[in-house]
């Protein structure tokens, strides 16, 4: 027997009754970003591997899916380089293109490129697969979406608000319960620095980001392995473990942090987010969390990560701000800020806690069945009425057995089947069968539309 085809490890089919669960957390979000007056972007699934590395950092990079060059991608290589193996240096001659990591990046270089045709500050949303040659585990793909709304030209802290916002509206309406931490790099730069080692900011944030994944003792021997001191270690540790309100944490900070430049800025701005956020009312919990690191070297002011209250998979939301993300592309001063909602794991939550709604499941309302010719030529007219009203509706296209036709129905979750026989064509009428409580009536053509306009 021949094998079964199979797909990548880390990618994975959706099928319709998942497409559409899918269409609803991107219809949500989507309703959510317009409403905010973001505008829809997109751009390529590749791009050259040079406008993605080095943007990422180190570790970022590794996780690169890199496109061989077209034809004879060796040509460019010679015996002797083949014989050294050395990959990274392959890589570079045998592959110039990649698949995109995120869509900040791919936005950076469409901002840069597109300068002249674009009114800042800019607004864009933008919902498109990524890759990352990570390994599979659960909640984490190779292949996977995210949605992505930024603001771009404008230094302004409202646009910080405005993404909590949106961030707390949006799953309000998709009915989770989750937590938002807020950081500031500028106050990890402040920690960096007043520990000694202001120049191993991004080794800091990078270990920082796994602590609630490995623990503070293997992120402790992470950092010495980078060239921390014990000293600075001993530093550290209370404020990776400051717990209690806003207030209390902010008055640690502030005396921890003393006169450090960054840290004086990062407090200052961190005071200034949460005197707008605390003049709201918000239905999810809003905290502000030192640990919160975001290991993307990208990031220069606050950050975001949001993670569900009501199961443990990782951070399902996250951003933050990016003064100099441009500037690698040549366009400096244009600062931006965003927020990446992740669609797989949103969905993994809301199918765990069976949170879907039902209407999901079955977007077509009625079935005609066919008893023949003459009965298909009787359905069809109004087939086409419900159409042009925009209820999705179908025939089955054979005469076949009514078992086969009803089980086709139940299959795919059809609420109501048509029936038009002798009796039903010489009255004028359609039996109109609701499949969930098996209840069934005779109706007119005007009557069948109207049901199932009033339930649409």
């Amino acid at each position: 027997m021949a094998n079964l085809p199979s797909i990548p490890k880390g990618t994975r089919d959706f099928s319709p009754e998942i497409t559409a669960k899918r269409n609803y957390i991107f219809d949500t979000i989507k309703n959510v970003f317009r409403k905010y007056a973001f505008r829809q972007l997109e751009t390529p699934a590749m791009e050259k591997l040079s406008t993605l590395t080095g943007k990422y950092g180190e570790e970022g990079d590794k996780l690169l899916f890199k496109i061989l060059n077209s034809g004879n991608f060796l040509k460019k290589v010679s015996d002797t380089e083949l014989k050294e193996r050395n990959t990274a240096k392959l890589a570079h001659l045998v592959a110039e293109k990649g698949l995109r990591y995120d869509l900040t990046v791919p936005f950076a270089r469409y901002v840069v490129q597109h300068q002249n045709e674009i009114t800042f500050p800019f607004r864009r949303f933008q919902i498109q697969p990524v890759w990352r040659a990570d390994r599979p585990q659960k909640g984490r793909y190779r292949e996977f979406y995210q949605c992505d709304a930024d603001i771009i030209g404008s230094n302004s802290l409202l646009n910080e608000l405005e993404i909590v916002q949106m961030i707390d509206e949006i799953f309000t309406k998709l009915n989770l319960k989750v937590t938002v931490k807020i950081n500031n790099r500028k106050l990890l730069a402040g920690i960096a620095e007043r520990i000694g080692f202001p120049e191993k900011l991004t080794e800091m944030t990078v270990a920082i980001d796994k602590l609630d994944k490995t623990g503070q003792e293997k992120v402790f021997e992470e950092l010495r392995q980078a060239g921390f001191s014990d000293d600075a270690l001993s530093l550290l540790e209370p404020i990776l473990n400051i717990s209690g309100s806003y207030d209390d944490q902010m008055q640690c900070i502030e005396k921890f942090l003393g006169e450090t430049e960054n840290g004086i800025e990062g407090i200052k701005e961190t005071e200034k987010l949460f005197s707008y956020i605390n003049s709201f009312k918000f239905n999810n919990s809003i905290q502000l969390d030192l640990t919160l690191a975001r290991g993307l070297n990208y990031y220069t002011g606050a950050i975001f990560e949001v993670v569900s209250d009501e199961i443990q998979i990782g951070s399902i939301c996250g951003g933050g701000r990016y003064d100099d993300l441009t500037g690698i592309f040549g366009l400096k001063n244009v600062s931006g800020v965003g927020i990446s909602f992740g669609a797989d794991r949103i969905f993994d939550v809301l199918e765990n806690l069976k949170r879907f709604p039902e209407n999901t499941s079955s977007q077509v309302k009625i079935m005609f069945v066919n008893f023949g010719e003459k009965e298909e030529k009787y359905c069809l007219p109004v087939l086409k009425k419900l159409r042009k009203k925009n209820i999705s509706a179908e025939i089955y296209p054979d005469s076949v057995k009514m078992k086969k036709q009803m089980k086709y129905a139940n299959n795919y979750n059809i609420p109501y089947v048509a029936l038009a026989g002798e009796t039903e064509i010489k009255n004028n009428k359609f039996t109109l069968k609701d499949m969930l409580t098996g209840d069934q009536k005779s109706v007119s053509h005007n009557e069948l539309i109207e049901i199932l306009s009033s339930e649409k």
